[in-house]
């Protein structure tokens, strides 16, 4: 117990110092859109204050942060979506309350409401929440008296503040797609070399490993696919950052192949925990396998240094002429062979990623 106790005193060092560097990360990533809120919320309350003399324009400054949210996906349509469902919410409210008025059924009626006619109008559960808040803010809360539809204007002012926004005073719509991209390649490069260990060594764990990490690999194709689509949004919008869209179609096109390529994987690295099964060693597919890596780092190396871009053509197509099984693997078994054969379609997909035609990339391949 004694000699236990000060590795469980820097275990525990060593984790809150790793929940404080995740804080610090995720408050600086978050920097730009809460700028961007600030500014908005501000410009949504001084129009609505100022310019058109409502009082306390509370919804204006609710709805833009709803609408532009600290989110993954910060597409225009999605702000847009947002701030439409959120007002049309609030203007049932008031068309609600304007007959039956306010008090505790009143509430229950225009929550029902809001509830259902937000869900019909969009698939997200959080979205719903937002409006029936919004709505019952309406309802439960004094507002002013001398104008119908005061807070639907506000809404509809922040509304578009949120839009205008995001296109003049845009978050960087490369940064958290580039960053998805670098965490998925790095577990590729994580998964092969296990599956290159594997192989050197007869290690069958090291192969289960891979395999493990390479299941997670789903999520982070989702997670980069969500930032890509939402940063092609904001650049088709925003005329300051169209001139990257050539950049985020590069992106585009490799996480297409990238998604391929978790898929075949897996599949690989299951037949490497079989054919590593007798614990003995496999130099040539190992050699392969270290050949692969090689090419899909090069190909997540190509999205932040433009500089070596071809460099995972050149290397993935080298490979591609020599997937003979025969060569390969000329004394191995089936599983063995079989290892090569279903590298084959990969090498494929990912020169497709790297830019080369299918049909050109497909004739690369010795026939079998």
């Amino acid at each position: 117990m004694t000699d236990s106790a000060p590795l469980r005193r820097l275990a525990r060092r060593v984790q809150v110092r790793a929940q404080l560097r995740s804080a610090w990360r995720r408050a600086a990533e978050s920097l730009p859109a809460a700028l961007q809120i600030t500014i908005a919320a501000i410009a949504s309350y001084s129009i609505a204050h100022y310019v058109l003399g409502h009082p306390t324009p509370f919804i204006a400054v609710a709805v833009t942060i709803t609408a532009l949210g600290i989110t993954r996906d910060a597409r225009p349509r999605r702000v847009l979506d947002t701030a439409l469902g959120v007002t049309i919410g609030i203007a049932l409210s008031e068309f609600i309350v304007l007959f039956i008025g306010k008090g505790v059924w009143q509430v229950a009626l225009v929550l029902f409401v809001t509830l259902v006619v937000a869900r019909a109008f969009s698939p997200n559960p959080a979205f719903a929440i937002a409006a029936a808040v919004q709505s019952a803010i309406v309802v439960i809360v004094p507002g002013p008296t001398d104008a119908a539809f005061t807070r639907s204007i506000d809404a509809v002012v922040a509304g578009v503040m949120a839009l205008l926004v995001t296109a003049l005073i845009p978050r960087d719509p490369r940064r958290a797609a580039a960053r998805d991209a670098r965490l998925l390649f790095s577990v590729f490069g994580e998964a092969l070399e296990g599956a290159v260990e594997a192989l050197s060594h007869g290690n069958q764990p090291a192969a289960e490993l891979a395999l493990d990490r390479l299941r997670r690999t789903q999520t982070l194709v989702d997670d980069w696919r969500t930032s890509l689509d939402s940063a092609m949004a904001i650049a088709r919008l925003s005329p300051w950052l169209r001139r990257q869209l050539p950049e985020l179609r590069v992106q585009e096109r490799v996480l297409g192949g990238a998604d391929l390529a978790s898929r075949h994987l897996r599949t690989i690295t299951r037949r490497i925990a079989v054919v590593t099964g007798d614990g003995e060693p496999h130099p040539e597919l190992a050699a392969l396998m270290g050949e692969l890596a090689n090419g899909i780092s090069l190909l997540g190396r190509e999205l932040d240094d433009r500089s070596i871009a071809g460099a995972s053509r050149s290397a993935l197509a080298d490979l591609a002429r020599r997937l003979d099984p025969a060569t390969i693997a000329p004394d191995g078994a089936l599983r063995e062979t079989l290892i090569v054969v279903l590298v084959r379609p990969l090498v494929v997909d990912l020169l497709v990623a790297a830019g080369m035609p299918y049909d050109q990339a497909r004739a690369l391949l010795p026939v079998v």
